[in-house]
């Protein structure tokens, strides 16, 4: 039986939907206090709603747009604000916008590489000083099955995004494991979202077909590997993946599935 985290100050970035609304239902469940940052208030202001009606732990909010230090700083204080301690940062604020690569400009790149990976950089930074002061500091970065391990037209600088804070989670966890803090990353697949939804049903159906589970992930999936990342009992595990992916990765082939 894992020990409790009731109690313990939870950020979670990217929190107002998608699997970052799984991610903090997953905690506030568990009796962890939630704070949830993304940058449109309204959408914040709903969600804590929402999870507040489901969950024993206490729901906060805050504006925030991680690709922007002084943002970073201001959500870190917020959060020792409001519940006087950071024991987890789930640092999953990302974006995918769909662009070929010769279409791409400089503004492009920028824009996912600022929210994507600047913005977990510049997140776990924030958080340094209060999750050593923690005892039980724990950083969970929810990164994807694209562009560390397989690609997709039209997210080249997602891939390129993704891949890059693997290299980040790598060096972290040398400098942050004197400070008793750890660093993972979990790298999901296809999961069942508000923006999976919007590339439409022949999409979803194809790639439920590739996956040996036949089925897209949960955000409660994913959910439950970040509280297990955050574990005490997971204290000896830093810098290292969690693909959660249903098998996606698996097959060499479309007929390595045929007759399952």
């Amino acid at each position: 039986m894992f020990t409790s985290l009731k109690g313990r100050s939870v950020i979670v970035t990217g929190g107002s939907k998608g699997i970052g609304k799984g991610i903090a239902r997953t905690f506030a469940r568990e009796g962890a206090d939630v704070l949830i940052a993304g940058r449109d208030e309204a959408s914040l202001s709903a969600a804590a709603a929402d999870l507040a009606a489901d969950t024993e732990g206490r729901v906060e909010t805050a504006v925030c747009d991680v690709s922007k230090v002084d943002d970073c700083r201001a959500l870190a204080a917020t959060a020792l604000e409001r519940f006087g301690r950071i024991d987890v940062l789930c640092a999953n604020a990302g974006i995918f916008p769909d662009k070929p690569l010769a279409e791409l400009t400089e503004a492009d790149i920028d824009l996912v590489l600022g929210c994507n990976l600047k913005g977990t950089m510049f997140s776990v930074q924030a958080c340094l000083d209060a999750l050593e002061a923690s005892g039980h500091g724990r950083v969970v970065v929810t990164s994807s099955i694209t562009g560390p391990i397989t690609g997709y037209p039209g997210w080249s600088h997602y891939g390129a995004s993704k891949a890059a804070q693997l290299g980040f989670l790598r060096t972290a966890a040398i400098e942050l494991a004197p400070k008793r803090i750890t660093i993972n990353a979990i790298m999901p697949g296809n999961i069942a979202t508000e923006g999976l939804a919007d590339m439409g049903e022949e999409y979803i159906r194809g790639m439920e077909a590739v996956i040996p589970q036949h089925r897209l992930g949960t955000v409660e999936d994913i959910g439950h590997a970040a509280l297990f990342f955050a574990s005490d009992e997971a204290g000896y595990i830093t810098g290292q993946t969690l693909v959660v992916d249903g098998g996606q990765v698996l097959p060499e082939s479309p007929a390595a599935l045929e007759g399952i």
